[in-house]
């Protein structure tokens, strides 16, 4: 489910990327942020290797924080910068719950409930790297934001 989102989303940035001034060359030339590279890596890294329930209680902690910083993200291009719903589209994705998305948690967390409960310790130290690789991404974003911005 969470795959077809990002696909989704994938689809709503090229209005973005437009209307910050990306043309093809410019895109073709992108080199990823290693530290922004980090949380979607650990993301990977969880679905293959971490339980279900765990996994789903970590993240659906990350994705309201994510999801607040989206809505303040696509108000602030809106009304700093004028962009419209097509730029924002991203953004405005990620800001409200995916349709469904809580009620298949809910049905996770009662299947690791019903297989025999819930490791709390992991649950905690997924959500603490997830929050940790997530302040990387920003940090990136921001020291990059340094080096350009004079």
């Amino acid at each position: 489910m969470l795959a077809e989102g990002e696909a989704l989303a994938q689809d709503r940035l090229g209005a973005y990327a437009a209307a910050c001034g990306v043309d093809t060359a410019r895109e073709a030339a992108y080199e990823p942020l290693a530290d922004c590279q980090a949380y979607p890596a650990y993301v990977a890294w969880l679905a293959l290797n971490g339980s279900p329930a765990e996994v789903v209680l970590a993240l659906s902690a990350n994705f309201a924080a994510w999801g607040g910083y989206c809505a303040t993200i696509a108000d602030s291009l809106r009304r700093h910068y004028g962009f419209d719903d097509a730029p924002c589209g991203f953004f405005d994705f990620f800001a409200e719950p995916a349709p469904g998305l809580e009620q298949r948690a809910l049905a996770a967390v009662q299947g690791g409930l019903d297989a025999g409960g819930l490791n709390e310790s992991d649950v905690h130290h997924y959500g603490r790297l997830l929050q940790t690789y997530e302040t990387k991404f920003w940090h990136a974003l921001w020291e990059l934001d340094q080096r350009i911005t004079p």
